[in-house]
């Protein structure tokens, strides 16, 4: 019996040696959460109390990451739609892809040579933190529509010249 228990001792010994080993860089860590779960100081039960309380009372905060996630997710489709059309343009209609990438390309270039490269810079990365605020107030959808709309009397007012 005394030669089971040696032979427990000695396992019991190696997994305990081999955990140490895993856990080395935690050490810290586990040190700090093993005195506040031991409530080494007055003031950690109240610490844990706020941690647990403040996890259940996130639900809110759960949700709206879930919806950041998800509006990540649709631009990321939005923007793999859109490279995609580029790409059929370019097998079905190449002369429409080449000027439509002709002119893309030129106004891009005549925009980087009219404005400073740091202006040019701040005013893009300000749009990219303004564009989720001007989507959910509707000021993007608002001037879209506009730009819809006067395309749409170019076009129908270039039909009336071609009859």
């Amino acid at each position: 019996m005394a030669e089971g228990d040696n032979k427990s001792s000695n396992q019991l010994a190696a997994e305990t040696a081999s955990l140490e080993e895993q856990l080395q860089g935690w050490g810290e860590v586990i040190l700090m959460t093993d005195k506040i779960l031991r409530w080494e100081r007055a003031w950690f039960p109240l610490a844990l109390m706020s941690v647990v309380s403040f996890s259940f009372l996130t639900t809110e905060q759960q949700q709206r990451f879930h919806e950041i996630c998800s509006n990540l997710v649709k631009t990321r489709r939005r923007i793999v739609g859109w490279w995609r059309r580029l790409f059929t343009l370019k097998e079905e209609k190449p002369k429409m892809y080449f000027m439509t990438m002709l002119c893309s390309l030129a106004v891009v270039a005549w925009i980087g040579q009219q404005v400073h490269n740091l202006f040019l810079t701040y005013l893009i990365v300000s749009f990219l933190l303004l564009f989720p605020g001007l989507n959910q107030h509707g000021i993007i959808t608002k001037y879209i529509g506009m730009a819809k709309r006067e395309i749409n009397k170019l076009l129908k007012h270039k039909e009336k010249k071609n009859e």
